[in-house]
């Protein structure tokens, strides 16, 4: 092959690349996309809305999480579920359960059933010190049982609620505390009602009889006026018999001076 058609060739196969049309690479197609594509997103400001701060929704989150966690008990009751009471249709009767206080602060307690009409608690509420325990009396009419079923052997419709609050020290119980501070109560346990029989010994009839006396020792104990820690007080008898000598020793040394004046 000659020198001219060497160049003929070359020459053709110049033109020829820049006849082709011209496609850009990979690189500059991604770089043109995410040039583009950050345009197009929008800008986001250090502004109050930009942080993605919320308090309304991080308020609910966290109460949903207070939710999920396990109820910490602020009582100990014994019985722990269960208001055991004896089988005597036609009656009125007795159950008794111990509340003790075993957090580090005051706490008031408050008794709810659902038959008001036919249950009431002694004491209804109260408040309990870090510590401290009290026997509680429950009072409940039982019905006679329509054909004669019996009730030992039935579950009872009636439930019993305790609810604690915690409260700042000691004061007086009023049931209000727990209306003005719902937000803060907590429910304890919910009690079913189980009936025993009377006249078989089992070892819960006996821990009921058992928590009753308790129960009637510590009304009585409550009635009895509080002691008076103050000063003590001098009787009035001891008053006056005390004012008489001071006198009789006034007068015998006012004699004694005259005599030794004359």
């Amino acid at each position: 092959m000659t020198i001219a058609d060497q160049k003929s060739s070359s020459d053709g196969k110049v033109w020829g690349f820049f006849k082709r049309p011209f496609r850009p690479s990979g690189n500059t197609t991604v770089t043109t996309s995410s040039t583009s594509s950050s345009h197009n997103a929008p800008q986001h400001t250090n502004g109050p809305q930009g942080d993605g701060s919320n308090p309304q929704a991080a308020n609910s989150v966290s109460s949903v999480a207070r939710s999920l966690l396990p109820t910490r008990r602020r009582l100990k009751l014994d019985p722990h579920n269960k208001l055991y009471f004896p089988c005597e249709p036609g009656k009125q009767v007795r159950s008794a359960i111990r509340i003790k206080n075993t957090s580090k602060s005051f706490v008031a307690f408050k008794f709810q059933t659902t038959a008001p009409k036919s249950c009431f608690m002694r004491p209804p509420g109260a408040i309990l010190s870090p510590g401290e325990s009290i026997i509680a009396t429950v009072f409940k009419f039982v019905e006679v049982p329509e054909n004669n079923e019996k009730l030992v052997d039935q579950k009872s419709r009636v439930k019993f609620k305790i609810m604690s609050l915690k409260v700042k020290g000691a004061m007086d119980y009023v049931p209000e505390l727990f209306d003005e501070l719902k937000d803060q109560v907590a429910i304890e346990q919910i009690l079913r009602v189980v009936f025993l029989d009377p006249e078989r010994s089992t070892p819960a009839m006996e821990k009921l009889k058992r928590q009753l006396a308790d129960a009637d020792a510590a009304l009585e104990e409550r009635k009895k006026p509080p002691e008076d820690t103050g000063p003590k007080i001098i009787g009035e008898g001891l008053v006056i018999d005390e004012w008489k000598e001071r006198r009789e020793r006034y007068l015998a040394r006012q004699q004694v001076e005259g005599v030794d004046s004359a």
